[in-house]
């Protein structure tokens, strides 16, 4: 487990038990552009296989933003679901715990990080994160059918749910 105290009295950890998954729900699925409408299910599958990271205000200890590592521990990772409470914005939080994620996978070992933003490109160029070389990264993505909005697997039957 790591921890770490800013001065201002802001706390982050790695404690899964501290997560308040119904509250990191609630961001993610109404205010994150890339996990609208996510269950409250996958959230708690998707940070179970993560590394969490949560930080809680001084004085009462509410969690106030949250992040996601997907990694092996040794040679790769990838930062995601970084999120911080509308209240909290603007106090550098968002840098402070993407660096805090970054310098903590560094003494693991981990010599590889992505990430993907639509609109923080500042904040983590801050840290050190500059774009990918467009030419060497491939991804895939699963298919979402327009009736349901459940991912399909590729070649499957369409269902339409009643």
């Amino acid at each position: 487990m790591f921890t770490l105290t800013r001065p201002d009295g802001y706390l982050l950890s790695t404690d899964p038990d501290r997560l308040d998954l119904d509250r990191v729900h609630h961001w993610l699925s109404t205010d994150a552009y890339w996990a609208l409408g996510r269950d409250r299910d996958t959230v708690g599958r998707a940070f179970a296989g993560s590394i969490g990271f949560g930080v809680y205000r001084p004085g009462d200890g509410r969690q106030v933003a949250v992040a996601r590592v997907v990694t092996d521990r040794a040679t790769f990772a990838w930062l995601c679901d970084v999120y911080v409470d509308r209240a909290e914005r603007g106090r550098g939080l968002g840098t402070w715990l993407a660096g805090a994620a970054r310098d903590h996978l560094a003494e693991l070992g981990v010599r590889r990080i992505v990430l993907a933003t639509e609109d923080a490109h500042g904040v983590y160029a801050k840290i050190g994160f500059a774009p990918v070389e467009p030419d060497r990264w491939m991804k895939w993505t699963a298919p979402v059918t327009q009736l349901t909005g459940k991912e399909q697997s590729a070649g499957s039957p369409l269902t339409v749910e009643a």
